[in-house]
């Protein structure tokens, strides 16, 4: 059985016991989040899709740790004007382990 979950704006397609690096959320170490906007739901039966989400599925998870991703390097400059500007950039992540799939 797997979903397919939408959150930070991004689809990703989960199973019971995944992991996954997500955009960041408001939730601290440990606890247990819940992600509503599921897009469609595999069965046994047969692939269950929304429009555009499945009435009353939902996915739990568990928020393991905060993390930030690798860091990128951002180079402008201005040819003949003497611009130069670096600026480096690391984007914040949550890790979460995906529990149970309801629908």
């Amino acid at each position: 059985m797997y979903a397919i979950i939408e959150t930070g704006g991004k689809q990703y397609k989960v199973q019971e016991g995944d992991v996954l690096f997500i955009e960041k959320l408001n939730a601290g170490e440990g606890e247990n989040v819940t992600f509503d906007r599921v897009l469609a739901v595999s069965k046994g039966e047969g692939l269950v899709t929304g429009t555009p989400v499945v009435a009353g599925a939902s996915v739990s998870a568990k928020v393991e740790a905060h993390v930030k991703g690798q860091k990128i390097t951002v180079y402008k400059y201005k040819a003949k004007k003497n611009y130069h500007k670096k600026q480096g950039h690391r984007q914040p992540y949550t890790k979460v382990t995906i529990g149970k799939i309801q629908a």
